[in-house]
């Protein structure tokens, strides 16, 4: 049976991977990339990324990128309410299903689950439950380029905002980090990849400090214009 899946697209490797993955599953058509952006900062929540790179991730990933803004602050009743017109929009549309990068938290996944039962769009978590340590390096090893946008300096070095996922990283992490960052210990940016036709281009700005969490600004490389793939 043919799935058409929408892929929770946060910027991050994890998601990344989900789409590389589903991609080579027989039977799944990816039709679209979802994310949620902080309407006042025109930035993916967390990840801190801006609005533009993300559609060029998309442009470069050849899908149309749907795009939930939310207020700040965001209530869960209007999280839910905005995110619920999104799969009322994906049925509609004909998607079955609608796919995480989630690794392990069992109470998140039970989240998603318990939101989308009976609304005709089931969930799908082609990453669940793989040895972490693994991942991070198959990911690196098959050419996913990330830079770290987001850490949480309580759990990790502060430094290490704006810092290459790359193997130097993973082996200065220390024990009680999770390689993938699943505890949010840190967030990332993908520029490249085999989910992509091209890199987006990318460099590094400011490192600044909010919220108790030590973010790393990226922006369009050399003016490099934001590409189409808005929807």
């Amino acid at each position: 049976m043919s799935r058409r899946v929408l892929v929770s697209w946060s910027s991050g490797k994890d998601s990344a991977w989900t789409l590389h993955r589903l991609r080579q599953e027989p039977g799944v058509e990816v039709g679209a990339l979802l994310t949620t952006f902080n309407e006042a900062a025109e930035r993916v929540a967390m990840h801190a990324v801006r609005a533009d790179l993300v559609r060029a991730q998309a442009a470069a990933a050849g899908l149309p990128l749907w795009e939930v803004p939310l207020p700040s602050p965001c209530s869960n009743a209007e999280y839910e309410t905005r995110m619920a017109a999104a799969v009322q929009r994906a049925c509609a549309e004909g998607f079955t299903h609608v796919a995480f990068g989630d690794l392990f938290l069992e109470d998140v996944r039970r989240y998603r689950e318990e939101r989308l039962a009976g609304t005709g769009l089931d969930p799908m978590f082609p990453l669940w439950g793989l040895d972490t340590a693994s991942l991070a390096r198959e990911m690196i090893g098959a050419g996913v380029g990330a830079i770290l946008t987001c850490v949480d300096p309580r759990k990790v070095e502060a430094a290490l905002a704006g810092r290459d996922y790359d193997i130097p990283l993973l082996a200065a992490l220390p024990d009680t980090v999770d390689p993938c960052g699943e505890r949010g210990e840190f967030h990332t940016f993908v520029w490249d990849g085999p989910m992509f036709r091209a890199p987006v281009p990318v460099e590094r700005g400011v490192v600044v400090e909010r919220d108790g969490f030590v973010f790393a600004d990226l922006m369009a490389a050399g003016g490099h214009p934001a590409a189409a793939g808005r929807s």
